[in-house]
């Protein structure tokens, strides 16, 4: 146990030496001045469009958000309106919608991913390098490709000279509609969080898992006492990115669910009217949505660059 304790510490300290590397190239004057350039240009529609969230429709239509600096003049009734409007699909539903969207879609690729990247780094058997390769070419395919082959498993399953040789998965109703999206952005997610999570696993020295299996531990010791709390900043780092594509997804969601399962994006999309005419209630529905996304973010984001270092530490 103390031959893997030293090991966690030489794999933390190597992490940690990186991390100190990347933060100081990247804290020179220079690379400060471009950020702060960067950071200002990216926030000032950002601002502008926070600011046109509290203001009257009136005044958004005539006048420039920067005059409501000079001649304050501020309400809620956007964001109440535009949290309760909508007959269909209010975007307080919707906002459930996505959560509920999100979650699970998020969450299970990283289950699936871990468990294919321990496999992948640490257990000999025929083909392994060949099949990582090929699950690493799956990025390469765009997801307009798979849309229409995704519907037809769904529902009719898939059919080679008029015999099943994949039954339909018989998702339908409500819960069918969420477990579609949720399978699909599973499906979607897997290739990148496979690979990503693998550079992460195979950087664990080999000195811990081969203590651990002198002391008698299998594959799923291995796996849910070491590989898992190691790998905590890769895992926290994909499940970031992994919620925000998810949240911020339209396409996918709109193609496998339908009526009142639809998320946020949809209700943003048809909140500012046919002709765009009520598009103050888009802004304050824009910040609505950001609400989650930032508390996410916010939450792990001790674990992002170390997370995104993955893969790095070796040597």
């Amino acid at each position: 146990m103390s031959s893997m304790r030293e090991s966690s510490q030489r794999l933390f300290r190597a992490t940690e030496k990186t991390s100190g590397k990347l933060r100081r190239a990247t804290t020179s004057r220079g690379a400060t001045v471009a950020a702060f350039i960067i950071a200002l240009v990216w926030t000032i529609p950002t601002f502008g469009l926070f600011v046109s969230s509290f203001r009257q429709a009136d005044d958004i239509k005539t006048t420039g958000w920067w005059t409501a600096l000079s001649n304050p003049s501020f309400t809620l009734d956007n964001y109440v309106q535009a949290f309760s409007s909508g007959d269909s699909l209010p975007l307080s539903k919707a906002f459930v919608n996505s959560l509920v969207i999100t979650i699970p879609a998020a969450i299970v690729p990283i289950i699936l991913a871990s468990l294919a990247a321990y496999a992948f780094a640490w257990i000999n058997f025929k083909g392994r390098n060949t099949l990582f390769v090929l699950v690493f070419a799956l990025q390469i395919v765009p997801i307009q490709m798979a849309l229409v082959p995704l519907l037809q498993l769904f529902s009719d399953g898939v059919k080679i000279g008029g015999l099943y040789i994949l039954p339909g998965l018989g998702v339908n109703g409500l819960d069918g509609a969420y477990a579609k999206v949720w399978i699909a952005h599973t499906i979607f997610a897997l290739p990148l969080a496979i690979f990503m999570l693998h550079n992460f696993i195979s950087q664990i020295p080999d000195e811990v898992i081969e203590a651990a299996r002198v002391d008698g531990a299998g594959h799923g010791k291995i796996f849910s006492r070491i590989v898992l709390p190691l790998s905590m900043p890769a895992i926290a780092s994909f499940g970031i990115f992994q919620f925000l594509w998810v949240w911020n997804d339209l396409l996918v969601a709109t193609v496998f669910t339908s009526g009142g399962g639809l998320p946020i994006t949809k209700a943003l999309q048809d909140l500012s009217g046919t002709y765009g005419q009520s598009w103050e209630l888009l802004t304050a529905g824009a910040f609505i949505s950001m609400i989650i996304p930032l508390v996410v973010f916010f939450a792990l984001q001790r674990y992002f660059v170390r997370g995104l270092l993955a893969g790095a530490t070796k040597g």
